[in-house]
């Protein structure tokens, strides 16, 4: 499980980067307050909050769930 929320983490991390996003620029403020607990790992995110992630990056869910 946990292996999963780090990985899940890690792949929207790498996402945001390589849209050049830092967390203080993400445009919404839930993201942004709950940005680095789901990217390492320490927090799992409810779908809806990965639903505003992946609208922000403009990226499919699949890119952060695979």
């Amino acid at each position: 499980y946990q292996k999963d929320l780090n990985k899940i983490g890690s792949n929207i991390r790498a996402e945001r980067a390589r849209k050049g996003y830092s967390q203080e620029k993400l445009p919404n403020w839930p993201i942004r307050r709950s940005i680095s607990m789901i990217e390492t790992g320490l927090q799992n995110p409810k779908i809806l909050l990965l639903l505003d992630i992946v609208n922000i990056l403009n990226i499919d869910i699949n890119k952060i769930l695979k």
